[in-house]
């Protein structure tokens, strides 16, 4: 099978897409720890942006829609991996760890 072939072709990104999205999603549900959590969720919207980007390259007309996309959701991975890393630092300071099973009574 010739490389070129598949790396032409949606299906193989939206496959590459719909894996990461899958093992993020897999990873938020298993992970015991915020960080891990945290670089699930990252997978996730990786997933997002790598189907974005396939739509664009093969379905849209104007290329800067899903350039454009993929920026945003960019933007706002980073905005979540601040405003998260900052929450898990709080807990950390309370309480001396950042288990999920520790903070229980975050629960509410």
């Amino acid at each position: 099978m010739n490389i070129l072939l598949i790396s032409n072709c949606l299906t193989t990104y939206l496959v590459i897409g719909a894996l990461l999205f899958g093992i993020g999603v897999y990873g938020m549900v298993q992970r015991q720890t915020f960080i891990g959590m945290l670089i699930s969720a990252e997978l996730v919207l990786s997933g997002a942006s790598v189907n974005f980007m396939a739509f664009n390259r093969f379905l849209a007309p104007d290329p800067v829609v899903g350039q454009v996309f993929t920026l945003f959701i960019m933007a706002i991975a980073a905005a979540e991996a601040a405003i998260a890393l900052s929450i898990i630092i709080a807990v950390y300071r309370n309480y001396k760890s950042i288990e999920t099973d520790e903070t229980v009574d975050l629960n509410g």
